[in-house]
């Protein structure tokens, strides 16, 4: 992997990233996807001329038991890619936090995150999944697909609790809805890439194996996982908040049966969920997009509200206006990151990019995937991952 070092300057600190295959420059929004424990919110732009794909839904999942918290049938979005597009896919795992009890699974249930039934029948494909080639240049003509996720353990369970009247069927649904579109026209791929947004983005790194095994040695796959490298990190008050999410989401959904076995061979499966355990045993080419200086993690692992009753962090963690000593705690949280991805990097078929923006999710998000007032060569993550994908110079 070709990766150096670069420099750039936001509120007041020097910053440094890492990146492959090419170099990047562009101003980040300041951008924020917020979550509860149950959902959500997708920010998307849905301006004129924004291209809007319909719900489909896989009838078939349900004899298989692939279904949604509720028991629902599972979802996706489908456009068809055309010209030398035609034998090329996206399959992008959408995300949306996780559910960590019973009590909040079946809160979820009641929502688009547990029921195909509550879900938006038409979404905005914008960023790497537009079909424009002015803002999508390296895959604006493929197919792309949108999975809706419904599960809350990033496709990963194989349960369930008929007391509480909950399926987790994450893994099967995955399965489902990969077979439902081998059989559209995706088993004659010549090019394929599994991506995700934040728990979609850990659900690309669990099944990156599993989705480069659907397909024959001739086809090029290859996995990215934007906003989904969750660091097992400590919070402002020396506690692990995240992994007391993880180890809920890992004990309601029974995931000690269902994660890497490379990992829960010698790792405990609660740190088999966190990506710092996983990626160094993903045989399949991975590419990491994240921010260091990422808007969920603060909110809701670094500094959540339960540990900042004061209420001192509010203004970093929800607008990154952060004082000196909060920068000195961030700073550190991206360079933990960095350090996690050491050995990952050194390895030359993956690839590896780590903003500077306070941001969640970027390659959905035209004015970072690929902004459209760029001068040359300022063209954003786009130009990036199209040089790791194709292996350009």
């Amino acid at each position: 992997m070709n990766a150096f070092l670069w420099c750039w300057s936001l509120a007041g600190l020097a910053l440094l990233g890492t990146f492959t295959n090419g170099v990047i420059g562009f101003d980040e929004m300041n951008l924020f996807n917020g979550f509860n424990d149950t959902s959500a919110y997708e920010k998307q732009d849905k301006g004129a001329g924004v291209l809007m794909v319909g719900l489909t839904l896989v009838q078939a999942a349900a004899a298989k038991g692939a279904v949604c918290l509720d028991g629902s049938v599972p979802g996706y979005h489908l456009y068809r890619g055309y010209g030398s597009g035609a034998n090329n896919w996206i399959i992008h795992l959408q995300g949306g936090a996780w559910c960590d009890t019973v009590k909040n699974c079946q809160y979820r249930k009641r929502s688009s995150y547990g029921s195909s039934t509550l879900m938006e029948k038409m979404l905005a494909f914008t960023g790497i999944l537009s079909n424009k080639a002015s803002e999508n240049p390296d895959f604006y003509n493929w197919n792309k697909v949108k999975v809706r996720y419904c599960d809350g353990a990033s496709f990963s369970g194989d349960s369930e609790n008929k007391a509480a009247q909950l399926q987790f069927r994450g893994k099967r649904i995955f399965l489902a809805v990969m077979e439902d579109l081998m059989a559209k026209g995706m088993r004659q791929a010549k090019q394929a890439l599994l991506t995700g947004c934040s728990a979609g983005g850990l659900s690309s790194i669990l099944h990156c194996d599993d989705f480069k095994s659907l397909f024959p040695l001739s086809t090029k796959v290859k996995c990215m996982s934007d906003a989904g490298f969750f660091l097992d990190t400590l919070d402002i008050s020396g506690g692990r908040t995240l992994r007391g999410m993880y180890a809920g989401v890992v004990n309601t959904q029974g995931l000690q049966n269902t994660l890497p076995r490379t990992c829960t061979n010698h790792l405990d499966p609660t740190s088999c969920f966190f990506p710092q355990n996983i990626i160094n045993q993903v045989m399949t080419p991975l590419y990491i997009l994240n921010s260091g200086y990422d808007s969920w993690q603060i909110g809701n692992s670094i500094a959540p509200p339960s540990v900042d009753p004061s209420g001192s962090w509010h203004d970093c963690s929800t607008m990154f206006r952060c004082n000196a000593a909060q920068k000195k705690v961030l700073e550190g949280f991206r360079i933990n990151m960095l350090n996690a991805l050491k050995t990952f990097s050194t390895t030359r078929k993956n690839g590896v990019l780590i903003t500077s923006g306070w941001a969640h999710c970027q390659a959905e998000r035209q004015a970072t995937w690929f902004p459209g007032n760029s001068q040359a060569g300022n063209k954003g993550i786009a130009v990036a991952v199209g040089n790791w994908y194709f292996e350009r110079a």
